[in-house]
Order: C-alpha cells, then sequence, then structure tokens
C-alpha cells in the first residue's frame, strides 16, 4: 500500500513538474520580454531548482520513513568513536566487535547445560569417570585422557608447551584446560568441535595423541570387559553393544561435573565484596577498560562461551608487534584464526597461547594488550567540532597496570583447584 501511494504521489509530482515548465516557457518567458533562448535559459533554472527541492524532499522522506536504516548507524560509529573500540585512524586492528557500554559482569552457574540426547546421570557420570582414565583407549595402552588433562596437578592441562602423545610424539599445540570445557560453543583451537561428545572422539583416534587405530577398535576392547558391559548397561539403561558414540558420550557427560564455580570472581559478583583484594579490583577495572571484555566475555571469560557468546574466533595476532617472532606466533608465516581461550583457572594452566611458548602470565597480558588492543602505540587525542577533548589510548600498559590484570586473573583461579596445586608443591 506504501508503495502504491509512493508511486502515484511520484507522477503526481512529474505531471506538476511538467505543466509548470510549460507554463514558464510559453506564458512567464514571453511576459518577460525573453528572446527563445532567454525562455529556455530561465525554464532550465526553474528545472534545477525543482530538482534540488525534490531531493531534500526525498530525504527527508526517507528518513522519516527509515529511522533506524539512516540515523542509527551515524549514531553507533559516533558512540563506537567516543569509546575508542574500533580503529578510528588509530594505526591497528581490533577484531572483535563492539560492545555495550555497560558491562555486565556474571558469575559460572553451579551447573553446565545439558544436551537432549546425552542426559547425564550418576552411572554415566562414574562410567565417563573410568573411560576418562582408561588406558585401554590409546594404541600401546599408556595413555589415557587424564595423561594429558591432569586434573589437579595441572588445572586439567598438563604443564607442557604442547602435548605429548603416543610414543612420545610431541603435537604443535597446547593442551587446553578440560576445566569448564562443557561451558564453551567450541572445543580444540582451531574450534573444530561444537561438543563434547564430538571433541571426545577426536584425541582417542589421532595418531600423535593417543593412537587408537579406529572405533571398532575401541569398542572391542571394551567389549572384552565384562565389568564394562555392566557399567554401560546401568548408564544407558539397557543391554545394547557398546559403541564408540557412547564411550564419547559418557565421556562428555563426565566432562560436564568438571566446572569450578568457586574463584574469588564469583564469590565477589555473587555479593561477597570481600572476595578480591584491591590489586584484583583496580585489575578487574582494567580488564574492562582496557577492552580484555571485547574478546574475554561472560562467565566463561571467552566469547566463544555458552553463556554469552556471540563471536567464538579472532584473529591472533591481530596486530604485527615484535613478539610474533619472540614467540613465534605465526602458522607458516601468516596469522592464524584461533578459538578464543576461556581465562578461567588461566593461572593454573600454563605455559600459555596455541604454541605453548610463553612461561610468564605477564607477557601474555603484554602480548594480548598489544597484539589484539593495539597497546603499543601513543595516546592519540582530538578536539571535536563543541571543543571537547577526545582521546585513544593506545600507549602500552605499563609495570603496574600488568601486575593489576595477573592480579585479577589469578582471582579466576577455583579455590578448590589452588588448594590442590598448593599440595603439590609441599
Amino acid at each position: 500500500m506504501d508503495n502504491a501511494l509512493l508511486a502515484i504521489g511520484l507522477t503526481a509530482v512529474l505531471v506538476g513538474f511538467a505543466t509548470l515548465a510549460f507554463m514558464v516557457h510559453r506564458e512567464l518567458g514571453p511576459f518577460a520580454g525573453l528572446n527563445v533562448a532567454g525562455r529556455w535559459l530561465l525554464t532550465g533554472l526553474f528545472g534545477l531548482g525543482f530538482v534540488a527541492f525534490s531531493i531534500k524532499m526525498a530525504v527527508a522522506l526517507a528518513i522519516e520513513r527509515l529511522p533506524e536504516q539512516t540515523i542509527a548507524p551515524s549514531l553507533a560509529m559516533q558512540a563506537v568513536a567516543a569509546r575508542g573500540d574500533e580503529q578510528f585512524d588509530t594505526g591497528f586492528i581490533n577484531p572483535a566487535p563492539a560492545r555495550q557500554a555497560h558491562y555486565v559482569w556474571e558469575a559460572l552457574p553451579e551447573a553446565a547445560p545439558e544436551p537432549a540426547d546425552n542426559p547425564g546421570n550418576a552411572a554415566k557420570v562414574a562410567l565417563g569417570q573410568r573411560l576418562f582414565n582408561e588406558k585401554k583407549l590409546s594404541g600401546d595402552g599408556t595413555l589415557s585422557c587424564a595423561a594429558c588433562h591432569d586434573l589437579y596437578s595441572h588445572a586439567g592441562a598438563d604443564a607442557r608447551p604442547t602435548a605429548l602423545g603416543i610414543e612420545r610424539q610431541s603435537g604443535s599445540r597446547n593442551t587446553p584446560t578440560v576445566w569448564n570445557a562443557a561451558f564453551m560453543s567450541r572445543l580444540f583451537w582451531d574450534g573444530r568441535a561444537a561438543t563434547l561428545e564430538e571433541q571426545a572422539m577426536g584425541p582417542i583416534l589421532n595418531p600423535i595423541e593417543m593412537g587408537l587405530s579406529t572405533p571398532a577398535e575401541a569398542e572391542r576392547r571394551l567389549r572384552l570387559d565384562a565389568s564394562y558391559r555392566n557399567d554401560f548397561a546401568r548408564a544407558f539403561g539397557d543391554r545394547q553393544p557398546i559403541t564408540f558414540a557412547r564411550i564419547a558420550q559418557a565421556i562428555a557427560a563426565y566432562e560436564r561435573t568438571l566446572i569450578t564455580p568457586d574463584a574469588p570472581y564469583d564469590r565477589f559478583v555473587r555479593g561477597d565484596a570481600t572476595a578480591l583484594n584491591p590489586a584484583q579490583l583496580r585489575g578487574m577495572a582494567l580488564f574492562e577498560s582496557t577492552g580484555c571484555v571485547l574478546c574475554h566475555r561472560g562467565p566463561s571469560f571467552s566469547d566463544a562461551g555458552l553463556i554469552g557468546g556471540e563471536s567464538a574466533f579472532r584473529i591472533f595476532p591481530a596486530n604485527a608487534t615484535p613478539y610474533e617472532k619472540q614467540y613465534d606466533l605465526l602458522l607458516d608465516g601468516k596469522r592464524g584464526t584461533w578459538r578464543i581461550a576461556s581465562l578461567r583457572n588461566v593461572a593454573l594452566t600454563g605455559p600459555w597461547l596455541h604454541n605453548g611458548s610463553v612461561d610468564k602470565l605477564e607477557n601474555v597480558v603484554r602480548i594480548m594488550a598489544s597484539a589484539q588492543l593495539g597497546r603499543s602505540g601513543k595516546l592519540n587525542a582530538w578536539l571535536n567540532d563543541d571543543r571537547q577533548l577526545g582521546k585513544t589510548d593506545r600507549s602500552p600498559i605499563g609495570d603496574k597496570e600488568v601486575a593489576d590484570l595477573v592480579a585479577f586473573l589469578e582471582a579466576l583461579s577455583s579455590d578448590r583447584l589452588m588448594a590442590e596445586a598448593g599440595k603439590g608443591k609441599r
């Protein structure tokens, strides 16, 4: 209906323009004593004025009819520019999407979400824990999932730069922690798995990890054990054969119990004002104001989190810095695209980054501030039309800021895992 009315209106305007032009050329021109050339010139000037008026009316109509499409993007760009989130002639690339002006801090839930096709139960979780520690699932019977994911001594990782697999083969990636993996929407460094069930199958069959030849071999080995046949029957409620898919389901059900909602940060967000010390509070404020929350957001401290996550992947390193060569951060000379790692328990899972090349958390903070947030340049400032000072702080973060940010990251460590790590040091 609106389009039909618009068409009628445009037709009326064109008819009106033609009528007025005819009157100018045939009546007003002769009345003013103009010759033929003068009459055509007058008609042309009138036509230009009419066209300019029509354009103004069309723009006004467009703004009135489509305010969100015409006004909102301009306001959004102004807001982003004011926050300094994006690239505004500051000489760096920020691959993260813009966020709301006020960040909302969230505690980790007390339980992980479960998929409808693999609900957990006590028997399934117990079976998954047994399988997580089962060396029969490796080619030579020497490794289990727990070999790389040491739950308590190394907070679910292995303290090595890269994973060590069957026949002592070195992998190319640092081992991610299994704690709180249940809250992630993408798994593995490249994010190729979307569920814990899918992820659990990968290492078992990977020739440089657990190195089992086929899924059928995993099934055959477990079926030979009567206790496994009974455990699978209790877990899944039937006497169907043991399958590789059910092996993965049981491991995933167990991993969904490996969550740590007991960090000082969680206690603070839940209302304990004394849970964080002054350095951690300063670091928390810096974590937001510096821009860390653009990628490490939500209760998982990752945009790849199931809760609040929106964009699971980022280019890293996004900006050229000396750190690229120092820590060999490129892949075959190119920038990689990685799933955003969770920062939960990050202080306990070093060494860090995809290749395990960084052994101090302070250096991780400096690398990320520089490579991802552009904090390797200088302060840019300008005056806007209202003579208000704007600024974009791209100066390197100082040692005090680094120390405060590390203090906050330490506040993301589980009390239970911290206690277990302390036992291992005694």
